[in-house]
């Protein structure tokens, strides 16, 4: 109760399975959201002390600093590789990678191919900002036709560099993968349906349906040359139409399960 009368109530609170910390991320960055969608997530599944997290060389390099869970640096490209014998090694933890897409989809990209292709049961969590962000903000797997990079400074040229990544799609036909799917981070609705997306992976791990893959478009003001504002609806205008959101492969057991 307050002097006015009114009464307090607590609506929201930091997710227990974060660090009491700040991040190193820049202004306008969606990587924290990402870290709080992925914290609120095991917080709800009350599987923080049976989940393991590898982060890779790139902006989320230091993502162990944030997280409440144990966790595994790898090098670069290599996560679902350390993933992988993590949870051979460890079957009943939760294994998750948190991978950019320079990292996953350009020095990654044998590894999460295969890893798929086994049917690994793991989850990976893929921040797609079509750049490079740590590095200098050079060309990625995922930078679109005529984007303006630091490598590119006329735009890609698909002649010479070829045409984006489509890894939730490229995944999406794996026989081993269960889940792979598109959600953006652009605003407070499409925020809860890739909180939505997160927990369903998990559960595809959890129930034992093989590899699972939610990819996020993300932002990257800074190397994007943009104001956090600008960059949200640069996600909207540019973004979203090049990389369709979407359900590209769910296992029936998922759906029915109505995670």
């Amino acid at each position: 109760m307050t002097d006015t009368g009114m009464v307090e109530s607590l609506i929201y609170t930091k997710p227990g399975s974060l660090m009491p910390v700040g991040t190193h991320y820049c202004p306008g960055c969606t990587h924290g959201i990402a870290h709080r969608l992925i914290a609120e997530v095991l917080d709800e599944m009350a599987v923080r002390e049976q989940t393991i997290g590898v982060a890779p060389v790139g902006c989320s390099v230091f993502a162990y600093n944030y997280f409440k869970t144990d966790f595994a640096e790898a090098a670069h490209g290599r996560a679902p590789a350390m993933a992988t014998g993590l949870k051979r090694l460890n079957p009943g933890k939760l294994v998750f990678t948190y991978q950019g897409d320079g990292d996953l989809a350009s020095i990654g990209a044998a590894e999460i191919l295969h890893v798929a292709a086994r049917g690994e049961n793991i989850t990976v969590v893929f921040i797609n900002n079509a750049i490079y962000g740590m590095t200098g903000g050079q060309m990625a797997p995922t930078t679109l036709p005529g984007q303006r990079t630091t490598s590119s400074p006329n735009g890609r040229d698909v002649e010479q560099a070829g045409f984006p990544l489509h890894m939730a799609e490229v995944l999406a036909v794996m026989e081993g993968t269960g889940y792979s799917v598109r959600r953006s981070m652009h605003d407070p609705k499409h925020v809860r349906l890739a909180k939505k997306a997160i927990r369903t992976a998990f559960e595809c791990q959890r129930q034992g349906l093989g590899f699972a893959m939610v990819e996020l478009l993300s932002t990257c003001p800074t190397n994007w040359g943009l104001t956090p504002r600008e960059s949200l609806q640069w996600v909207e205008t540019h973004m979203i139409p090049a990389f369709p959101r979407g359900d590209y492969k769910v296992s029936p057991i998922l759906a029915e399960l109505k995670v």
